[in-house]
Formats: structure tokens, C-alpha cells, sequence
């Protein structure tokens, strides 16, 4: 069953936990949309970093700034931020306003408009379409106009749900993060259990179902 034939219905602000290991965990399951004039992108998110308060890798860390502003708007912003200086990645921002910390959507299972995805990255295989957070941006044609759009809207881009998510919903296991220095032994790293649509080393998936003690 695709997405096409599940009614989507935009999250508002008030469906998203207000802590951003939760809601690093919720938005697992939920799906990512584009819609442009050409039509509509999306996909299903099967996986998710927390960047909470107090963690020293977290662009927020620091404190506000003009270039990590949008991390401090209220819960349900996109942070898009240039890494490395070569790729693009789509963040939200995840707790009241005014307090700095975000969740990094990592990767995508596309569902609507795979070949417009696949004419933004050419002779790529529907698996690594979006899977990981540059290649996503690549697929779902976002850049850094994005940065600071609410993504609780339900028009342009945006986050949603559907009708029948609970029956949808499957297993959610926690590891750890990857492309980091540092505190990397923390459980802050979301994912949708058994799906290849997953980034990073299959050796680094522990299995370990996400409860109440992920992310010490």
C-alpha cells in the first residue's frame, strides 16, 4: 500500500512532544511532503537524530545566532544548515520557542513522485534515493530557502500523518549517532526497525527498542 491511497492530514504544533528525544522518536513513521507545482514528493520517515538541550554537538549549543536561529523557533520549523559544505540537511526545531535544540530527519522510504526524485539524482537506485540526510535534501528539492518554514502548515513543505498511523506504525529502535566526534555513546538515533530504507553501517542497528531510557 502506498501513501497515494492513505489520506494524509498535516501535524500541528500541538501533535509534536514537546522534548526533543521524543519527538526525535515520534516523527518516525510520519511522513515527509513537498508538494510543488509539478507535484507532490513524499515519503515516509524511518529515521531521526536528537540533538536535545545541553548536547555539545548540537548546533544550538552555543546559543542563538544568525545562522542557527530557526532552531530556536517554537517546535515544527525546518533548520536547513550547509554541512561540510557539501550537502544541505533538513532539521525541525523541537521544543518551545526561544529554547534552542532539534531533531536531523536522516532518512526517507520515497513514496510519491519517485521519478522526480530520481531525475534530481540520476542512476540512483529507489533504496538510496533519501537514504541519509543529503541525499534527502537532493530527492526532495530543498535547499536553504527552506530554513525557518513552518512545517506545520500542510501546504509547500510540510509533515503529516495519516488516518490509520497507529495500525501503520511499526517497531521503533534506538542506537547510536554516526558522523559525530563526540558523545556518540548516547541512544539518540531513531529508526524504523527491519527497513532498508535506514542510513549508516547495518552493524551500528542495535535493535534496542526505543523506551523511556534512550538517549543517556
Amino acid at each position: 500500500m502506498t501513501v497515494a491511497s492513505l489520506p494524509l492530514v498535516a501535524l500541528t504544533r500541538d501533535d509534536l512532544p514537546i522534548d526533543t528525544v521524543e519527538l526525535a522518536r515520534f516523527m518516525v513513521g510520519k511522513y515527509l511532503v513537498h508538494d510543488l507545482p509539478e507535484g507532490r514528493l513524499s515519503g515516509r520517515i524511518v529515521e531521526t537524530e536528537a540533538y536535545p538541550l545541553g548536547d555539545s554537538t548540537s548546533h544550538a549549543f552555543a546559543g542563538r545566532r544568525p545562522h542557527n536561529g530557526s532552531m530556536f523557533l517554537a517546535r515544527g520549523h525546518a533548520y536547513v544548515r550547509l554541512t561540510y559544505g557539501l550537502s544541505y540537511m533538513l532539521n525541525m526545531s523541537s521544543e518551545l520557542e526561544d529554547i534552542g535544540a532539534g531533531i536531523l530527519i536522516r532518512a526517507v522510504e520515497p513514496l510519491e513522485g519517485v521519478s522526480a526524485m530520481q531525475a534530481r539524482r540520476p542512476g540512483i537506485k529507489l533504496l538510496d534515493l533519501a537514504r541519509g540526510p543529503g541525499r534527502l535534501t537532493m530527492a526532495f528539492a530543498i535547499g536553504p530557502s527552506f530554513d525557518g518554514v513552518d512545517l506545520c502548515t500542510g501546504r509547500g513543505l510540510w509533515i503529516g500523518t495519516t488516518r490509520t498511523d497507529k495500525a501503520q506504525q511499526r517497531e521503533v529502535a534506538a542506537t547510536k549517532r554516526i558522523g559525530l566526534s563526540r558523545e556518540m555513546h548516547r541512544l539518540l538515533r531513531f529508526y524504523e526497525a527491519g527497513s532498508p530504507f535506514v542510513s549508516g553501517p547495518r552493524k551500528l542497528l542495535t535493535g534496542f527498542v526505543a523506551g523511556d531510557d534512550a538517549g543517556k
